[in-house]
């Protein structure tokens, strides 16, 4: 029976406006590919990213344009040379392992030789606002153990002592979206080391990297934008302690398996990340939340409402999905 390949755009409203340095979205639009064969649908979900060149109507063209090779027999280990790292690689990628565990009725961590996932601490990002509104935000989730917060390059440290006066058992991380200079990194990770932040995010403006050679950051820097393959990794060695791993940047969760097995062996720790998506986006990137150190898969959280069979995220952990929804 050959395989059939459907693929949609979906929009999922958010319950308030998102803000980054780099802007607002007010929705996430995502990209779902199925592809269908041997009685059963397998699923994946992925977020094209601007910054990355990517829309929703191109990756849904470069998916769409694999429609005939699935249907002649490509399979997960092909596409890798098929497509490109990126978004559309990711949809199908975890839709080609979402297929597997069904028709084969194992789980994907199975399949990948993984250890079964388990609840993990999961970070919840505040979003870049008003300090005052932040600490608000903060409050909310006083009782949630790990939390992100959105900055730019201005009043950083007011930003911070807002989220950490009015969540103060939390764990705090920092994201600044590549809004920062040298100059401000400098005098911020001094600051932030004083009030007890764990982790810098994409300090510096990707191409900026090579400015961090020679720097001893007192709070370890983690490289997001910086960091999309395996190949990233030697330039990085002497500027990040930490590598954010995100499936959309990957192309999906074979990548990952590949980026976090070679950033353990360079020494560097891992976050996994993502973009901001429903409980499909993020159920695949739970099979690497063993290895993190950091873990920020809290897309469903920032929306109005989530996919059936959503990923439960009961007192601050993320806990691994149900195989109604994947794998």
């Amino acid at each position: 029976m050959k395989r059939v390949l459907r693929v949609r755009a979906e929009t999922w409203p958010l319950k308030q406006p998102f803000t980054i340095s780099r802007g607002t979205k007010t929705a996430a639009h995502v990209v779902v590919a199925e592809i269908a064969g041997d009685g059963y649908i397998g699923r994946g979900e992925c977020v094209p990213y601007a910054h990355y060149g990517e829309t929703v109507d191109g990756v849904i063209a470069a998916i769409e344009a694999q429609a005939g090779a699935i249907a002649d027999g490509l399979d997960r280990n092909q596409l890798q040379a098929a497509l490109p790292p990126g978004a559309a690689r990711n949809a199908l990628d975890c839709a080609f392992w979402d297929l597997e565990a069904k028709t084969s009725g194992q789980r994907v961590w199975e399949l990948a030789a993984l250890v079964e996932p388990a609840p993990v601490a999961c970070a919840q990002t505040i979003g870049l606002d008003t300090p005052e509104a932040m600490g608000k935000a903060a409050e909310e989730l006083k009782d949630w153990p790990l939390l992100k917060v959105k900055v730019d390059a201005w009043d950083v440290v007011r930003r911070v002592r807002a989220v950490q006066d009015n969540a103060p058992d939390a764990r705090v991380v920092v994201d600044a979206n590549e809004a920062w200079s040298m100059a401000t990194l400098a005098v911020m990770s001094m600051e932030l080391s004083d009030l007890g932040v764990e982790m810098i995010e994409q300090p510096l403006p990707a191409g900026d990297d090579g400015k961090l050679d020679g720097f001893i950051s007192p709070v370890p820097l983690c490289a997001d934008e910086s960091c999309r393959k395996v190949d990233d990794l030697a330039a990085l060695k002497a500027r990040y302690q930490v590598v954010n791993i995100k499936l959309d940047k990957t192309g999906g969760l074979t990548g990952a398996l590949e980026l976090a097995r070679a950033a353990d062996d360079a020494g560097f720790d891992v976050m996994v990340g993502c973009m901001v998506g429903t409980s499909l986006s993020m159920a695949p990137a739970t099979l690497l939340t063993g290895v993190a150190t950091v873990v920020d898969l809290d897309g469903p959280l920032l929306m109005t409402r989530d996919r059936d069979f959503g990923l439960d995220y009961t007192d601050g952990l993320i806990h691994p999905p149900d195989a109604v929804l994947w794998g």
